[in-house]
């Protein structure tokens, strides 16, 4: 059980990290406005929107769904898609950060 809350922990710490101020200004400060902007909206997109279309997936399509709300919190998929989103940025627009022009 103590194994079990301390990975919880280290989750939750996880998550709350990535919206320090720091961390947005490193990210800003090395990749630009762009990546900060896809980081942002990920987090929102994970942290908010998922576990509510779950919720509401449950109350409207089957209880089932109930069970996907916590499990999106608690997995952690922006390591995953904001390299592959921020991939397709880059081949879309050509340029790496916001210092970057497209010639």
């Amino acid at each position: 059980m103590k194994k079990v809350l301390l990975w919880l922990k280290h989750k939750i710490k996880h998550k709350l990290e990535h919206w320090s101020w720091e961390h947005i200004k490193g990210v800003f400060k090395k990749h630009g406005l762009a990546l900060v902007v896809i980081f942002i909206t990920w987090e929102i997109l994970e942290d908010i929107l998922f576990p509510a279309l779950f919720i509401w997936l449950g109350k409207n399509v089957s209880p089932w769904f109930y069970g996907g709300a916590p499990v999106s919190w608690l997995l952690c998929l922006h390591p995953i898609m904001v390299p592959l989103i921020w991939g397709v940025w880059i081949k879309l627009t050509g340029q790496k950060n916001d210092n970057d022009k497209k010639q």
